[in-house]
């Protein structure tokens, strides 16, 4: 084999394998997407099937799973989606977690994270321009917020504009403890210790434990480097005492 050539095969290799490289989690957190594959994944959109029931609801979550590997696909190490589709949703319920996610979206797309199957944490194009007509609606307030929580309460609305520009990476971190919810937007903490509401019912709490889901709506987006720790009772107790005595 000629050297430029051997060289070229090599460096093919090299590519090749940090594109195959597993996701390193911090210290305290795994993995739960792993960058190659749709593994511990499928596809689900709850709203579609909140009012239906028996054959006609199982046959509308089987089409959905069937449909997921349409929309959703891996790239280099990231989760991808069109911008349509069912949301990707984890195999395994989650309660009491800190969670950390990177996202990079395009313009005219909004998005979320949902914690325990309940929406959600937003993701939105802050650059749209606020429009009276729907004066709850407010994209220009960036993301992080939980959107989904009665307008006008803590947390719905995020307390900073901490959104990159298009074509960066965004990352998350989310403490949720119970329904008491902290989002940190590239940092900046954007709601703090808010009580999310439960969409679904909002006369009942929010559910002990649920999936986590990525919303896909409207446009593309891509998801990478998702790690999870499950904070236990005793780290629970204590990250809330110490929130409590803050206030």
């Amino acid at each position: 084999m000629k050297p430029t050539l051997f060289l070229f095969s090599l460096a093919l290799l090299s590519l090749h394998s940090v594109r195959a490289a597993d996701p390193v989690p911090p210290e305290g957190f795994k993995a739960i997407f792993n960058g190659k594959d749709l593994a511990g994944w499928y596809g689900l959109n709850p709203h579609s099937v909140a009012k239906l029931e028996g054959e006609k609801k199982e046959a509308v979550l089987k089409k959905m799973r069937e449909e997921f590997a349409t929309n959703w696909t891996v790239e280099n190490g990231e989760l991808v989606n069109d911008g349509h589709g069912p949301y990707a949703t984890t195999d395994a319920e989650y309660g009491d977690i800190e969670f950390l996610i990177e996202y990079k979206t395009v313009p005219k797309a909004d998005s979320g994270i949902y914690l325990r199957g309940t929406p959600q944490v937003q993701i939105w194009d802050n650059t749209q321009v606020f429009d009276p007509a729907k004066p709850t609606r407010r994209p220009h307030l960036g993301s992080g917020g939980l959107f989904n929580n009665t307008p006008d309460t803590p947390g719905r609305d995020p307390a900073v504009v901490a959104d990159k520009d298009f074509g960066e990476w965004n990352s998350f971190r989310i403490r949720q403890i119970g329904a008491r919810t902290w989002v940190w937007l590239n940092d900046k903490l954007v709601v703090d210790d808010a009580v999310m509401e439960n969409y679904w019912d909002k006369s009942q709490p929010l559910p002990a434990k649920g999936p986590i889901m990525l919303q896909t709506h409207g446009g593309e987006i891509r998801w990478r480097n998702l790690f999870i720790h499950e904070i236990g009772a005793d780290e629970a107790a204590k990250i809330l005492a110490e929130a409590d005595a803050k206030k």
